[in-house]
């Protein structure tokens, strides 16, 4: 595997401090301090701000669905026990013991796609689409989850516990709710 560039070195600086800071509120000087790099390294990179966020966030998708689906596969059972395990995983990352993009555990402080898609709200932004693909292929998966898993109308019961996963972060992120993944998966034992 290759060493990282200063381009990887930017986008994980900028991806740290957009998921603890927000994204209007992250600076690109904070990003330059973090990253240890110049302002000429970041515009050799990136036109802006904007760039660096869609980047940021391409990396947090593709992480965010390698742990996901990775964690719900070495959790374990049957493919119909692996679609459920879903929310165990959830419950780990609102608990912050999920290490996901291959560091440390992180402190759960809720979804950078809602935050993004609220921050950059128009539909046509690049970021907010970003936000969208990310849901969107969070949707496909389980639906090839379901069909594996031999369940009814695989497609429909995906967007339907999606829309379970959904809440279950919005509760764990306004409540504080940690136990929100385990309610989210007893109402997901129902629809099965």
């Amino acid at each position: 595997m290759a060493p990282p560039s200063r381009r990887d070195d930017l986008v994980v600086a900028a991806l740290r401090l957009f998921l603890n800071d927000g994204f209007h509120a992250t600076g690109i000087a904070a990003i330059l301090d973090v990253a240890g790099l110049t302002k000429m390294t970041l515009y050799h990179h990136f036109k802006s701000k904007e760039e660096l966020i869609v980047a940021a966030l391409e990396l947090r998708d593709r992480q965010f669905r390698d742990w996901l689906f990775g964690r719900m596969q070495a959790i374990g059972g049957t493919p119909r026990s692996q679609v459920l395990n879903m929310f165990d995983a959830l419950g780990e990352w609102f608990r912050g013991e999920a290490a996901i993009g291959g560091g440390g555990t992180e402190t759960f402080r809720g979804c950078p796609f809602v935050k993004a898609s609220a921050e950059y709200a128009e539909p046509g932004d690049p970021i907010h689409r970003i936000a969208g693909d990310h849901k969107r292929r969070i949707v496909e998966t389980l639906g090839e989850m379901c069909h594996k898993a031999e369940l009814p109308e695989p497609e429909r019961l995906a967007r339907r516990l999606a829309l379970l996963k959904e809440g279950a972060i919005a509760d764990a992120t306004i409540a504080g709710d940690a136990q929100a993944a385990a309610e989210a998966k007893m109402m997901a034992v129902r629809m099965l």
